[in-house]
């Protein structure tokens, strides 16, 4: 008998009591966990608290050992199209310090946790139109409603795209394309981001979660420790690109929010650039 015992793995119904305010979590008796990210019921939008929450909920289910996929999604008809009204006072109130624990280390901490610390497949439903899409882009699976559109609205609201969501455009579209988008804030619809391989299927929007379910029925055909030990091997481009690129471009994003002394977040700012989405147009500069 070991002198001492195993420290408690996470309880299901205590962290989804504990996340309720910005996901709303089930899970099959099979392990397959549903993550709907939302805010106040309804589309998730951007905060100082919101965003911490995202590497903290997949560092919990990740060390859940009862989870054997997650499913990941947004709430309503879009992903992300706003920014909570008072989402970026605490930013507003010590950019300093805030430019460090909400930018550079949650934000670090959200996308490495997606890759490393979940040892269990991931599915990503896209569930409309958003920003800071890399979350679902970059699961091990990703499908996505007919009406999706992905961009990154950095560049246009003032802000260095350094912040992870580029790491994403770079691996998947190349070198050029990711310029391209990056620079002018393309709004990539689903039909391109199924050509450009951003996506797996586009999918009815009614249908998303039967067809995740369905996905994920498939890949618990096979024991677990094959599921397990597969993610170790589709993950590894993502692994790289992170070590590579996510600690530098956030480093020159925070740079560059200091150097000019002004926070660039906030409802305002992104409420400004989203409208040209909303409007169907492909470039903010249409």
């Amino acid at each position: 008998m070991s002198l001492t015992k195993f420290i408690p793995t996470p309880d299901f119904e205590e962290y989804k009591e504990r996340f309720k305010e910005n996901y709303k979590l089930e899970r099959r008796p099979d392990g397959v966990i549903l993550a709907q990210a939302h805010t106040v019921g309804g589309p998730i939008q951007l905060s100082v608290e919101n965003h911490r929450s995202v590497g903290q909920l997949f560092k919990t289910i990740g060390a859940d050992p009862e989870n054997e996929i997650m499913i990941f999604t947004g709430t309503g008809e879009d992903f992300m199209m706003d920014a909570d009204p008072e989402g970026f006072e605490l930013e507003k109130e010590d950019l300093r310090h805030w430019a460090y624990e909400y930018a550079y280390k949650d934000g670090r901490i959200n996308v490495s946790s997606l890759v490393n610390d979940l040892e269990i497949p991931t599915i990503g439903v896209l569930n409309g139109p958003g920003f800071h899409t890399e979350i679902c882009l970059m699961c091990d699976i990703t499908i996505c409603s007919e009406d999706a559109i992905i961009y990154d609205l950095h560049y246009d609201i003032g802000s260095v795209p350094g912040d992870g969501i580029h790491s994403c455009f770079q691996e998947l579209l190349g070198v050029k394309r990711a310029a391209y988008a990056l620079l002018t804030g393309q709004a990539i619809d689903a039909k391109t981001a199924l050509e450009y391989g951003m996506v797996n299927e586009i999918v009815p929007r009614d249908k998303l979660l039967e067809r995740a379910w369905q996905i994920a029925d498939h890949i618990m055909t096979q024991p677990r420790i094959t599921r397990r030990l597969t993610t170790q091997i589709i993950r590894r481009p993502w692994r790289q690109r992170i070590t590579n690129d996510l600690d530098g471009g956030f480093a020159i994003q925070m740079f560059a929010h200091l150097a000019k002394d002004k926070a660039v977040h906030g409802k305002n700012h992104i409420g400004s650039t989203v409208a040209y989405v909303k409007k169907g147009k492909k470039n903010n500069f249409d």
